[in-house]
């Protein structure tokens, strides 16, 4: 056997062992009603974002043709920063091309060796990411008497508070005033991660942080375009020291070819479209309340959510994936979260309460997935 042919045969062995574990990863097309992604206002599919992003394309081409360093810096990009910084109410923004793209920037340009970086337990993987890009140590935290711990321990560098504003596999809100309260009393930086609040929470979908007026509090917000917004592309939003800092230090921004212009285009198209849209937002989290409500009145474990994502924990993956499938033949479109995503045992239905669905979507949703886990 050939030294490829012993590598194929490893993985194949690998994919194997996942398969018979419950947690083999494969692709799948949408199909049914959509209750899975994170398009929760229904813009991806809008026509008239999608005919002001086409416009984008039209007036200024389809690609930007450089990292914005060399010749890739366009006007619309400086004008899309500057609409990014005043909806964030921040100093200045960057655009990244993604929100992985983002975070694998932010944190080795912001942290190095001799720091620290306390992140949450929950935060998701781009996160994780770059932390294990950045030169600094780190630490993983749970609940705030566990942060206080941590920072009260002795230390030299620097410190950084990593977590999200909207947990994106519990739906759970982080406690971001107590958060900011507990780091300036120990000298750390808090750095957030509003993926799942940008468009939701906040004047006009500015975040949390904007939401609590925490902004002096919070050294910079990472925000998605690829949400809420219903488009694509990330940016950081922060003074404009440390914005200064990433285009000069952040390598998933430097040696990127910048973002094309229909992104930009869709990013401005949504901002504007907000603004219209206050009532379908708070539409939206009544809905996801009842859908809670309900779910917990029949004895399921939603993982404390309090948002749009609505957590279904089930336990073994088998049956996470059995529940999944049973609810895609109601016409559901809904998929298994399992191991690493999750921890150990907690394998769920990560359901998305979003603006297109009708009320008697959600009452058969709800229906089926009691009916399915209580069976």
């Amino acid at each position: 056997m050939t030294v490829q042919a012993r590598f194929l045969a490893d993985l194949t062995a690998g994919l194997t062992e996942r398969a018979a574990a419950g947690l083999l990863r494969t692709l799948a097309l949408p199909a049914g009603i959509d209750v899975t992604s994170n398009d929760y206002l229904g813009y991806a599919q809008d026509p008239q974002l999608a005919a002001q992003t086409a416009d984008f394309v039209r007036n200024h081409g389809a690609g930007s043709g450089a990292a914005r360093l060399l010749r890739g810096h366009l006007d619309l990009h400086a004008q899309a920063e500057a609409a990014l910084a005043a909806y964030s109410q921040r100093e200045a923004a960057l655009l990244f091309s993604s929100g992985w793209a983002a975070n694998t920037g932010l944190w080795p340009a912001l942290a190095g060796t001799g720091d620290w970086v306390f992140s949450h337990g929950a935060n998701h993987a781009s996160i994780i990411d770059g932390l294990r890009l950045s030169k600094a140590d780190r630490a993983i935290f749970h609940d705030l008497p566990h942060l206080r711990q941590l920072l009260q321990a002795p230390r030299t560098g620097r410190a950084f508070v990593a977590v999200e504003s909207v947990q994106s596999m519990s739906g759970q809100l982080t406690d971001l005033a107590a958060i900011c309260q507990l780091a300036a009393a120990h000298d750390a930086l808090v750095v957030v991660d509003e993926a799942h609040a940008t468009g939701l929470y906040g004047p006009y979908g500015a975040g949390r942080v904007a939401e609590l007026g925490l902004q002096a509090q919070v050294l910079c917000t990472v925000h998605t375009g690829g949400k809420a917004l219903g488009v694509s592309g990330a940016w950081v939003a922060a003074p404009q020291p440390v914005i200064g800092h990433l285009l000069n230090h952040a390598r998933s921004f430097v040696y990127s070819t910048a973002v094309a212009p229909a992104m930009v285009g869709g990013l401005l198209a949504v901002l504007a479209r907000l603004r219209a849209d206050g009532a379908v937002v708070a539409q939206l989290h009544a809905k996801a309340g009842w859908l809670r409500d309900r779910l917990r009145g029949a004895g399921l474990d939603l993982d404390g959510s309090t948002s749009c994502i609505v957590p279904v924990v089930l336990g073994a993956p088998e049956r996470a994936l059995a529940v999944a499938q049973q609810l895609r033949s109601d016409g559901f479109d809904v998929r298994a979260v399992r191991p690493p995503t999750v921890p150990q045992g907690t394998s769920r239905l990560r359901l998305v309460v979003r603006a297109p669905l009708t009320e008697v979507d959600l009452q058969r949703l709800a229906d089926r997935v009691i009916f399915h886990t209580k069976a």
